[in-house]
C-alpha cells in the first residue's frame, strides 16, 4: 500500500510517501507562484525518488494552509490533527509538541493516542517563526544555516525587545550601527524567538515528553534556548522535523484505506 501525505504551509511545501508502514521519500519546496503546480511537482520528485509513478499512489491526504490547493488529495486534514499524529508516531511519549515553522509557531497538549486536548499559538506577527530568522539573515548578510553556530559563539547576547517582527528587525539594525558584536546580535534573535515560544507554550500544562517540530526544529540553539528557558528536556525526532505534518497526512491517508 503507497500513501501520501502533503503539508502545504506558508513558506514551503513538503512530501512524505509510505509504503507499508514505512517512509520511502520525502520531499521539499518553497511555495512558488502557482500552489497547484508546487504540489503535483513535489509528488512527481518524491514519486521518482522512490521509483514509483502516480499511479501506484492508493490514498493521500493534504494539510496545512495551501491544504486546499494540492490537486492529487483525496481529503485534507487540519494541521494540528496531523502535527499531533506525525510526532506521536515518531515518538509515541510525546505530551506536548511545539511547532515553528515558516509564518506560524504553535504548542499542542496530546493525549497518550496522539490526539490534541489543548493548543496555543502565536498572533499574526512572525516574531517568533523562521520567518523572522531569514529577516534577521538578510539585513546581516548572512546565510540563515550560520545563524545557530554564531549564537553559540556568544557569550554577551544581546537584549532585544520587540515584540513586532518589522519592530525587531529594526532592532536589530539599531544594535548592528551601535557596533553590537554580531553574534551577541545573533544570540539575542534567538533568545528574543525563545521568549515568544516559551510564553506561547506556557500557556498550556506542559508534560514530558516535549518535541518541538516545524523547520525551526533543526535550529540547535532555538532547541538548546528552548531547554533552558523551559528548564525541561525538548526532544527532535531522529526523522527531518519539517515533515511531521506531512508524515501524520500520510497516517491520515494509511487509516482512511484501513
Amino acid at each position: 500500500m503507497i500513501i501520501a501525505g502533503c503539508d502545504f504551509g506558508t513558506l514551503a511545501a513538503k512530501v512524505v510517501l509510505m509504503r507499508d508502514g514505512s517512509i520511502v521519500s520525502s520531499e521539499v519546496s518553497s511555495i512558488r507562484a502557482v500552489p497547484e503546480q508546487v504540489a503535483k511537482d513535489l509528488l512527481d520528485r518524491a514519486l521518482s525518488t522512490a521509483g514509483l509513478s502516480s499511479g501506484d499512489v492508493d490514498f493521500s491526504v493534504s494539510t496545512g494552509w495551501g491544504r486546499k490547493r494540492v490537486p492529487f488529495a483525496n481529503t485534507d486534514m487540519g494541521e494540528l490533527p496531523c502535527l499531533a499524529k506525525g510526532a506521536q508516531w515518531l515518538i509515541p511519549s510525546v505530551r506536548t509538541v511545539i511547532d515553528v515553522g515558516g509564518q506560524n509557531s504553535r504548542a499542542l497538549s496530546i493525549n497518550e493516542a496522539g490526539k490534541v486536548v489543548d493548543y496555543n499559538s502565536n498572533d499574526k506577527c512572525a516574531a517568533g517563526t523562521g520567518r523572522f530568522l531569514e529577516l534577521v539573515a538578510e539585513a546581516l548578510e548572512l546565510r540563515l544555516e550560520d545563524l545557530a553556530s554564531l549564537a553559540f559563539q556568544s557569550g554577551n547576547p544581546a537584549k532585544i525587545s520587540s515584540q513586532c517582527c518589522v519592530f525587531a528587525e529594526s532592532e536589530v539594525i539599531t544594535l548592528v550601527n551601535e557596533g553590537q558584536e554580531l553574534v551577541d546580535i545573533v544570540a539575542g534573535v534567538h533568545d528574543s524567538i525563545v521568549r515568544r515560544l516559551a510564553a506561547i507554550a506556557g500557556m498550556l500544562d506542559i508534560a514530558e515528553d516535549v518535541v518541538m517540530t516545524g523547520g525551526c526544529a533543526k535550529n540547535r540553539r532555538l532547541v538548546e534556548g528552548m531547554r533552558n528557558h523551559m528548564k525541561v528536556d525538548i526532544k527532535t525526532p531522529d526523522f527531518d522535523p519539517q515533515f511531521v505534518g506531512a508524515l501524520g497526512a500520510a497516517l491520515f491517508a494509511k487509516e482512511k484505506l484501513a
